[in-house]
């Protein structure tokens, strides 16, 4: 007897074979999974990613993500548009809606109710989720033999009153879906000549919740760097700046680009050349780290702590280490690496990215002139990034406001809010970090759910102090459905391709080249 289970990251071979095996059509028009989209499917809604398994082999599967429609909860969409290119980055886990992505079943297995299992399965999930439906764009896998001689509307008609039997509505419609609409233009499909059903099942069981929204608290440090005695000195101040964000309830705190080098403004560091201080901090990072670990697990809240030069794979690089509450981290190396940067201290750009999956929200780290690249925030934006950490160094206002401006725009470009600190304050016994240039402040998209003018916060330039906002996540899922505007949902890419080469973006080349699904969007 089959058993229904979440996929496992081993299975995905099998099913991207599977899948091929189920709509050899549409493999042709190469509209089938990748292992790159079905792991992405794991990594933002393991529980939606089902399979159908009997004595160890897997029969059939089902994806799924979490939508919301907006205000018009029948509007059309393309399958490409629903499901962003088949890598659920839109994955909402705030919507009203389970959304039916596939359902596939091995060809010698049919006939033995494993659709009707895998079926069963996304209704049980949409009621554990208190979901109110689940809605899915059909095939009409019939259609291409009458489309010479009826509409879709006319077809799905006479299939709903049981003159036409079709392989795939007519299940469909047994197993208690409603048909709500045609989708023209959906999905590359010679059978449903690229139409298909907007299906819908309503949970019988849905209580409705009044939701008070995802509530962030996060504390920007605008840190203002003076001479010290002593690395207990640097550690007194940045305790101060952790206490009172915890004082405050804060989720997030984050410090500053190299704040950690007010260091070398202890007596027998001062006035070394750039290049043997950058290398004498770098070998602080014990000390340093140790620190910031302390102070998470003390405090109980998440870190952002700044950069710190580090010795990686045999180049200096500037990182930023990022601390969970119960002390452990991870680290985020700076990739765009300034002109000052290369000449005065040798510093080498790194090669990783990654969204961070805190129980508060999905976080990204854009190190200062990494901010100044669009195509860094975007990659983060499409990994799940809720909210993007800026932190900053800038000796002059025209280099914080190249900062702003850029954090700014990528906030409106991916719908997500970018946290900013910088430094202030001067370090004249510290060649290279003479002079500092600073403005705290969180950017938010710029509609109706935000502030005004796009500005959730800001601190007084130039003043040491903590600046302390919330900021509400669902309010990022209600703008990208149904805002003013939709950027996320609204990119050309008909026109525009999107690839990464991060070594961990290239372990399957057929996932390079644009959007694996050649689907309408």
């Amino acid at each position: 007897m089959a058993i229904i289970r979440e996929a496992k990251l081993e299975d995905l071979e099998t099913l991207v074979e599977l899948n091929k095996a189920c709509f050899p059509a549409m493999a042709e028009e190469n509209v089938v999974w990748t292992i790159a989209q079905l792991s992405n499917h794991l990594r933002l809604f393991p529980q939606g990613q089902l399979v159908a398994e009997e004595n160890g082999k897997i029969l059939g599967a089902v994806s799924s993500l979490i939508v919301d429609l907006g205000a018009d909860a029948y509007r059309e969409h393309t399958y490409a548009g629903i499901t962003d290119g088949g890598y659920f980055h839109n994955h909402d886990p705030e919507g009203d809606s389970l959304y039916g992505a596939d359902v596939y079943v091995d060809p010698a297995a049919r006939g033995q109710g494993i659709g009707h299992l895998l079926y069963q399965a996304r209704r049980d999930l949409c009621q554990r989720l208190n979901l109110r439906r689940i809605i899915a764009g059909g095939r009409i896998h019939g259609y291409s033999t009458y489309a010479s001689s009826m509409s879709p509307e006319t077809y799905i008609a006479e299939v709903e009153n049981g003159r036409i039997k079709d392989l795939v509505l007519s299940f469909q419609l047994r197993e208690g879906f409603i048909v709500r609409g045609v989708l023209k233009n959906y999905i590359q499909d010679p059978h449903s000549k690229n139409n298909a059903t907007f299906l819908e099942w309503i949970n019988p069981e849905h209580q409705p919740v009044e939701k008070d929204g995802r509530k962030v608290r996060v504390s920007c440090v605008q840190y203002q760097v003076r001479g010290i005695n002593s690395f207990e000195d640097f550690a007194d101040q940045v305790e101060y700046f952790v206490e009172t964000a915890a004082d405050y309830r804060s989720d997030f705190v984050v410090f500053p680009e190299f704040f950690s080098v007010q260091l070398l403004s202890q007596k027998l560091l001062k006035k070394l050349p750039a290049i043997e201080g950058i290398r004498r901090l770098s070998e602080m990072k014990d000390e340093f780290m140790a620190l910031m670990g302390k102070l998470a697990q003390e405090y109980g809240l998440y870190i952002i702590a700044g950069s710190h030069p580090m010795e990686i794979d045999g180049s200096l690089q500037n990182v930023c280490p990022v601390f969970a509450p119960d002390g452990s981290f991870t680290l985020h190396p700076k990739l765009h690496i300034t002109p000052s940067e290369k000449k005065y201290w040798g510093i080498s750009g790194g090669n990783e990215l990654n969204v961070i999956s805190t129980p508060k929200a999905r976080i990204g780290i854009l190190i200062c002139y990494d901010s100044e690249f669009p195509e860094a925030a975007r990659y983060l934006a499409d990994q799940g990034a809720e909210i993007i950490f800026v932190p900053y160094c800038t000796d002059n206002r025209h280099g914080f406001l190249r900062v702003r401006y850029c954090s700014q725009a990528r906030a409106i470009e991916n719908q997500v809010y970018v946290v900013t600190a910088g430094i202030i304050g001067n370090l004249p016994s510290v060649p290279a970090m003479d002079i500092h240039y600073g403005k705290a402040a969180v950017f938010s998209p710029s509609d109706h759910e935000f502030a005004r003018d796009g500005i959730q916060a800001e601190a007084d330039s130039n003043v040491e102090m903590l600046l302390v906002t919330d900021l509400d996540i669902n309010d990022l899922y209600r703008s990208r459905a149904s805002g003013s505007v939709t950027p996320m949902l609204d990119r050309r890419k008909d026109l525009f391709q999107f690839t990464s080469n991060f070594p961990k973006d290239k372990t399957h080349p057929s996932t390079q080249g644009g959007d694996p699904m050649g689907l309408p969007v």
